[in-house]
């Protein structure tokens, strides 16, 4: 009799390869994309992590990293991965890099390589390349990471692994008062005190830039709606640079004396035009409105 159960929607990945090649690296990509990543697990485990993984909510996109740490557990890496393709939508990651990139990797972090016992780091690397041939065949995709930096490497992983509403960069706008200080977390500043200033305005002071009286009084003064269109458009090739640099959160700050009518109809406004653009989601959050 066929269940009526669905099928389940876990994916698997397992992260190897060659000691040096970027796993740590990866493993962070892999969590900036909402993976649930566990580091250094004996394949034995593995079995018993998916099926706790199916039942657990929030571990939906499971990627585990196993490597020759592992030590003599390693050697049964690919049987377990034999095993957990029937019903598993399992995937093989395998880095792979030069020796000589390798090499000048340990020597800079100045550490031993796991297998080189009292030989060299290149001695090490030459065992783990035999140790790992077998798995490095298994494998789905293969990233040679030689020639790539960090952030290189992380977009590559972004490339392969996002999914559909993974957005490319996740940006912040937020108001606040210059009097109360600077954001320390702001990627970008715009000063908005070039405006006229509603706390002047009786009939405004009690009002925010939340309202449509300030809104359109900010709006009405000359320059504003030009510094507007021309601050959006400089954001665009920044938000298409951090994604390509691997930058995935950004804080756009717009500032004005207290926080409170400026910047926060400027910040508004802003948000609106930034949601347009491609792979880009934004929030805003205004500092310190409601402090005086």
């Amino acid at each position: 009799m066929a269940s009526d159960e669905p099928a389940s929607e876990q994916e698997v990945l397992i992260v190897t390869g060659m000691s040096g090649a970027g796993r740590s690296s990866v493993a962070n990509a892999l969590e900036d994309l909402d993976w649930y990543v566990v580091d250094n697990l004996p394949p034995q485990m593995l079995k018993p992590l998916v099926d706790l993984a199916e039942r657990a909510e929030g571990t939906e996109k499971l990627a585990v990293v196993v490597d020759v740490r592992g030590r003599d557990f390693f050697s049964d890496l690919r049987s377990m991965l034999q095993g957990l393709r029937e019903g598993t939508h399992l995937r093989v990651l395998f880095l792979d890099a030069a020796d000589d990139a390798l090499v000048r990797r340990f020597e800079a972090v100045r550490r031993p390589h796991p297998l080189q016992g009292n030989g060299t780091i290149l001695d090490g690397i030459r065992i783990e390349r035999a140790r790992v041939a077998a798995i490095r065949e298994l494998s789905d995709v293969i990233i040679d990471t030689t020639d790539l930096n960090v952030h290189q490497l992380g977009s590559s992983v972004r490339d392969l692994f996002k999914s559909e509403t993974t957005p490319g960069v996740q940006v912040t706008v937020m108001s606040f008062g210059f009097k109360y200080g600077i954001p320390t977390d702001a990627d970008m500043i715009a000063d908005a005190r070039f405006l006229p200033n509603p706390f002047w305005v009786p009939e405004l002071r009690m009002h925010t830039g939340l309202d449509p009286e300030v809104d359109s009084y900010v709006f009405t003064q000359p320059g504003a709606e030009e510094f507007l269109n021309a601050y959006a458009s400089a954001l665009t090739p920044v938000l298409a640079g951090y994604q390509r640099e691997n930058k995935r959160h950004a804080v756009v700050a717009v500032g004005c004396t207290g926080g409170k009518h400026r910047s926060v109809a400027m910040a508004e406004r802003l948000t609106t035009m930034l949601q347009d653009q491609p792979d880009v989601v934004v929030n805003v959050k205004h500092r310190d409105l409601g402090r005086e």
